[in-house]
C-alpha cells in the first residue's frame, strides 16, 4: 500500500517547507523508492497564474500546463517523480470542486459543509498519486498551522489517516527555534506552542525538523522531546546553510530523517548513495571561474519571482566549473540611469520574462548594450520579444516598432497576439501553456547546445514573433533557428555573427537540475566563461607591454 508523508509548518512561513520536502523526497528516491509530490496550497485562488509575483513569486509550469506553486520548482530539481496537475492544489480548486459537484445534483439535497464534502474532496485529491507503482506520496500543506486557511487542510490529513491506516502515515511539522541574542539562548518554546496547536487539531507529529541558525544542544533536543510528545531522535535539526539549498538532504541525512521515516513505514529500501550529490557540491565549492551575469527584470528585487532563472544559472554554473556571481539590476533603473553604468563589466546578460509595460524601454536598453558589445545573451519569454524589439528599431531602422501588448496602434507591431488568443477574455490558465515541440535549425547556436533537432520546451505567453516581418529580419541578420513544427511560430532567434546571442519564446529555466544544467543556459554561462576569460588575457597583455 502506498505510504503517505505530510510535511505541516509552524511559528513561521517561509521556513522552506518546500526545500524540505523535496530534500526528503530525494532521499527516499536515492534509496530505490517510487516516490510522488504534491502541495496543497491555502490561498483562495484556483491557480498562482493571476497573481502578482511580488506576492506569490514565480508561477512554475509543468508540462501538461498547470501553473502552479513555485515550490513543484524544488521537487523537480531535487527529484525525477513525475509532476502534474494533480500535484498542486489549492482552496479554490477545492472549493470550486465542491461547488460544481453540488450544482449538479450530486449531493442529493444534503447541506453541503466544510466537514465532511470539503474535507472529502481534500482526501480525494490526496489519494489521486496513490497506486500500486507508488511506494510513497509527500504532501506539503502550505501555510502555517493557526492560519484560518489551513484548517480544513490539516482536518483533511487527520482523517486521512484513519482512513488508510495510521501505519500508513507519517507527520513531519517543519518548525523555528530562534536564538535571542540578548538572551544568548535558543528558544523553544514557538516550537511547542506550534505543536500544541497541531495536536489540538488531533494531529501528533511523528517529527519535529527545528530550522535554526544556531546548533541545538541536547538539553535543547531532550526539552522540546518532552513538551512536543516525540523521541529525542525524531528531533531533527536542520541548520540554516549559507553556502547552497542543496546542502539541505545532507543535513537531513546527517540527523538520519530517511531512516526515520523508513523504519517507521515498514518501507523496503536500499542503501543510500549520494556520490553524485557530493559532487556537485564539491564542483559549487571549487569552481575554476567567477563570472558575473546580469539579470535584468521589472521584479529584480523580489528573489523569488525569477526563482527558477537563479537556479538554473547556478546549475549551469556547476556544469562550467564557475561560480556564478548574479547581478539583479531592476529594468526601471536601467531606464533612469543607463545600462553603461549598471551593466559596464558584466560577462552576461539575461533578460528574463514578465507581463506588462513597466520596465519595457530598460530591458530593450539592456539588450541594446549585450548586441553592441558583443556580451553573451540570453532573453527568455518576453526578453525573446524584448529582443526582437530592439533589433526592429536598432538594425531595421522601425522607430515605432512595438509590441501590441504595450501599443496597440504601433506601426510596426514585430510582436502580436496569438490567433489562437483573440477570443479569449478569461485570465486564469488561458495562455499557451505547457510543453509544445520546437524544431532546430542546422548550424545554430541553439541545436549545438541541445545536440538534436527535435525539443520540447514549457511555454507561457500570449503574444508571438510577427510573421510578416520575419524576411526584413533574416535579411538584416537575425535568424529564426527555432520553430513550431508546422513553422508557423518563431520560438528561436539568434545572431550568427555575435558571439552569443539566444533569444527563446520558452521559458528553459523550468527544466533545468543541479546534477543536468539545462543546455541553454549551460552554453550562454559557457560563453561568459569565454568572454572573462578573453578579457582577462587581454589585461594581461597590456600589463606586459
Amino acid at each position: 500500500m502506498t505510504k503517505h508523508i505530510f510535511v505541516t509548518g509552524g511559528v513561521v512561513s517561509s521556513l522552506g517547507k518546500g526545500l524540505t520536502s523535496a530534500s526528503i523526497g530525494m532521499l527516499l528516491e536515492n534509496r530505490g523508492l517510487s516516490i510522488r509530490m504534491q502541495k496543497l496550497d491555502p490561498y483562495i485562488n484556483v491557480d498562482p497564474g493571476t497573481m502578482s509575483p511580488y506576492q506569490h513569486g514565480e508561477v512554475y509550469v509543468l508540462d501538461d500546463g498547470s501553473e502552479t506553486d513555485l515550490d513543484l520548482g524544488h521537487y523537480e530539481r531535487f527529484t525525477n517523480s513525475p509532476l502534474s496537475r494533480d500535484s498542486n492544489y489549492t482552496t479554490g480548486q477545492i472549493y470550486l470542486a465542491v461547488i460544481n459537484k453540488e450544482r449538479r445534483g450530486e449531493f442529493l439535497g444534503q447541506t453541503v459543509q466544510v466537514i465532511p464534502h470539503i474535507t472529502n474532496e481534500i482526501k480525494h485529491v490526496l489519494s489521486k498519486l496513490a497506486g500500486d507503482d507508488v511506494d510513497v506520496v509527500i504532501t506539503e500543506i502550505g501555510g502555517t498551522v493557526g492560519d484560518i486557511e489551513s484548517q480544513p487542510f490539516l482536518e483533511a490529513i487527520r482523517q486521512y489517516s484513519l482512513d488508510v491506516g495510521k501505519e500508513n502515515c507519517v507527520y513531519i511539522h517543519l518548525t523555528l527555534v530562534p536564538y535571542l541574542k540578548a538572551a544568548g539562548e535558543l528558544k523553544t518554546k514557538p516550537t511547542q506552542h506550534s505543536v500544541g496547536q497541531l495536536r489540538q487539531i488531533g494531529i501528533q507529529p511523528d517529527f519535529l525538523v527545528c530550522r535554526t541558525e544556531r546548533s541545538l544542544s541536547h538539553d535543547d533536543r531532550a526539552k522540546i522531546a518532552l513538551f512536543c510528545n516525540v523521541p529525542v531522535e525524531a528531533v531533527i535539526e536542520e541548520k540554516d546553510k549559507d553556502f547552497s539549498i542543496y546542502e539541505v538532504p545532507l543535513s537531513l541525512v546527517e540527523n538520519g530523517l530517511d531512516e526515520l521515516i523508513i523504519r517507521k513505514l515498514g518501507l523496503k529500501a536500499g542503501k543510500l548513495d549520494l556520490a553524485h550529490w557530493h559532487d556537485l557540491l564539491h564542483r559549487l565549492r571549487n569552481p575554476n571561474h567567477e563570472i558575473s551575469i546580469a539579470v535584468v527584470g521589472k521584479y529584480a528585487e523580489h528573489h523569488d519571482a525569477y526563482k527558477s532563472i537563479y537556479e538554473a544559472l547556478d546549475h549551469a554554473g556547476i556544469d562550467n566549473l564557475a561560480q556564478v556571481r548574479i547581478q539583479r539590476v531592476h529594468s526601471e533603473v536601467v531606464e533612469r540611469e543607463g545600462a553603461e553604468r549598471l551593466l559596464a563589466g558584466v560577462d552576461g546578460v539575461l533578460v528574463p520574462g514578465g507581463f506588462g509595460e513597466r520596465g519595457i524601454e530598460g530591458k530593450i536598453q539592456a539588450i541594446h548594450f549585450a548586441r553592441q558589445r558583443g556580451i553573451p545573451f540570453l532573453g527568455i519569454c518576453l526578453g525573446m520579444q524584448c529582443a526582437v524589439i530592439e533589433f526592429a528599431r536598432g538594425v531595421l531602422g522601425l522607430e515605432q516598432a512595438h509590441s501590441t501588448e504595450f501599443n496597440k496602434n504601433t506601426a510596426d507591431p514585430v510582436i502580436c497576439l496569438l490567433d489562437e488568443q483573440k477570443t479569449i477574455t478569461d485570465m486564469g490558465g488561458t495562455m499557451r501553456l505547457g510543453a509544445q515541440p520546437t524544431v532546430l535549425v542546422p548550424g545554430s547556436k541553439a541545436l549545438e547546445c541541445y545536440g538534436r533537432a527535435d525539443i520540447s520546451e514549457r511555454h507561457r505567453h500570449r503574444y508571438e514573433f510577427n510573421n510578416a516581418y520575419r524576411k526584413q529580419f533574416a535579411t538584416n541578420g537575425m535568424q529564426v533557428v527555432g520553430t513550431s513544427p508546422d513553422g508557423g511560430l518563431v520560438e528561436i532567434v539568434e545572431l550568427p555573427e555575435h558571439p552569443w546571442f539566444v533569444a527563446v519564446q520558452f521559458h528553459p529555466e523550468f527544466k533545468s537540475q543541479p546534477t543536468r544544467s539545462h543546455p541553454l543556459f549551460a552554453g550562454f554561462v559557457g560563453a561568459a566563461v569565454a568572454r572573462h576569460a578573453a578579457r582577462g588575457e587581454r589585461a594581461h597583455e597590456a600589463e606586459r607591454r
